[in-house]
């Protein structure tokens, strides 16, 4: 394909695509009431490849054909374009970026006690029953085979945005229950994707080395230390000199060159590129310049993160999950069950009486865009197949769906969620 002709395609893709999600995303929000997540994912799976985008329409031909078989495309492993691929990647950046400048620092250190004992059980919990099951069903060999433990990542996942989203919409936010569950789901992910990045640099190897992946940890925690820690010492001096340019919208173009920046570092490091672009919002978040960017970030990230849910979708091909649609089951309940209990259970330790465990609990369950971004690293890769791509999937959508109305419901109450005496679990 001449490279004029490539980029009138790209064009024609882009336009469909947005507004197949702008007009999905309605129709959840609007009348199912679910995040516009989910109809941007669906929106993805109908005009993809696999679906109506591999058709040949009279006079257009198809739109979104299958390009990952043979020739200069086959090192890569995705079935749509290398140019709508970075375009979707950079999406992603803006997505965490974004999440990043939206945490409230404060409330995120004042809460770390009961966060980080809600986190190490949210995390451990889920990647143990992905990583067991995996094996029992025979999609790896062993405990330490990296599609196993791809699996057991991908379950550690909690979606910070949806789950800001719906205790927003409840005005619940700044309870103990919310500001822990903010709490715990940062440093869930930060935890995920970090056992991510391990596993991804294991690929070569197709086996766990415990040599090795100290190494790759001790990389990788470090980068992000160092990337985050300079970050904040430097949050003053950053916001100002970045407000000290008056051409339009050149506040919003450095910051975002500075998360771009970040996450190019974050992928050299052997990190994923989110990594960096997280460290940065986090590290900006509460300043001036975040308060100056926050709306014009929005549009933004309302004209390219819907790009990168959809195409997450494009890369479900529905006629290859006939054959694992029991894993799928299976995967999706301990996804839910090793979150709530994982999370909800250490919850009561930490001052949280059965209510308010299980508000904490419910809140980490939906995986939403960061199982979505690790599952699309894992397939970008090569660790994982269409099969377990397929199941990674049906386990986001199930769990981002269940999500919202059941935190919505626990909610209805205004009995406190700590135990009698306290105001607050313990800090």
């Amino acid at each position: 394909m001449e490279e004029g002709e490539a980029l009138t395609r790209l064009v024609f893709q882009l336009a469909v695509i947005l507004a197949a999600a702008k007009i999905s995303g309605e129709v959840c929000e609007r009348f199912l009431k679910m995040p516009a997540v989910l109809g941007e994912l669906a929106a993805g799976i109908i005009i993809g490849p696999f679906a109506l985008g591999g058709f040949d329409f009279p006079a257009v031909g198809s739109l979104f054909e299958h390009v990952a078989e043979g020739g200069a495309q086959e090192a890569f492993s995705i079935p749509v374009s290398e140019s709508l691929w970075s375009i979707a990647q950079v999406g992603s950046i803006v997505l965490l970026f974004l999440a990043g400048l939206e945490t409230d620092l404060r409330q995120f250190l004042r809460y770390a006690r009961p966060a980080t004992v809600v986190a190490v059980g949210g995390v451990a919990f889920p990647f143990v029953f992905g990583v067991w099951l995996t094996v029992a069903f025979n999609y790896a060999e062993s405990f330490t085979d990296v599609e196993a433990l791809f699996v057991g990542a991908l379950l550690t996942a909690t979606s910070i945005g949806i789950t800001v989203r719906v205790l927003g919409d409840l005005r619940r936010l700044g309870t103990p229950e919310g500001v822990t569950i903010l709490g715990a789901a940062v440093l869930d992910d930060v935890i995920g994707i970090l056992i991510l990045t391990i596993v991804v640099g294991l690929g070569d190897s197709g086996e766990l080395s415990v040599g090795s992946a100290g190494i790759v940890a001790v990389k990788t925690l470090g980068f992000w230390i160092a990337l985050t820690g300079l970050a904040l010492l430097f949050r003053s001096q950053i916001s100002a000199l970045l407000q000290r340019f008056q051409v339009s919208g050149a506040s919003l173009a450095l910051a975002l060159a500075l998360a771009f920046l970040a996450a190019g570092l974050a992928e050299s490091f052997g990190l994923a590129m989110i990594i960096g672009a997280f460290s940065i919002g986090l590290a900006l978040s509460g300043t001036e310049l975040a308060h100056r960017i926050d709306e014009p970030l929005r549009a933004v990230y309302a004209a390219l993160v819907p790009i990168f849910f959809v195409v997450m979708g494009m890369l479900v091909d529905v006629s290859s999950l006939g054959g694992v649609w029991g894993f799928g089951l299976v995967i999706t309940a301990a996804a839910v069950v090793g979150k709530v209990g994982g999370s909800g259970l250490p919850a009561l330790l930490v001052g949280f009486n059965r209510r308010g465990a299980w508000r904490v609990g419910v809140g980490m369950l939906p995986r939403g865009e960061i199982a979505l971004i690790m599952a699309g690293i894992g397939i970008s890769s090569g660790v994982l197949g269409q099969d377990l791509y397929g199941v990674a999937i049906m386990m986001t959508v199930a769990t981002t769906a269940l999500a919202p109305p059941i935190l919505a419901l626990s909610f209805r109450t205004e009995s406190p969620g700590v135990r009698a005496g306290s105001e607050s679990p313990d800090v």
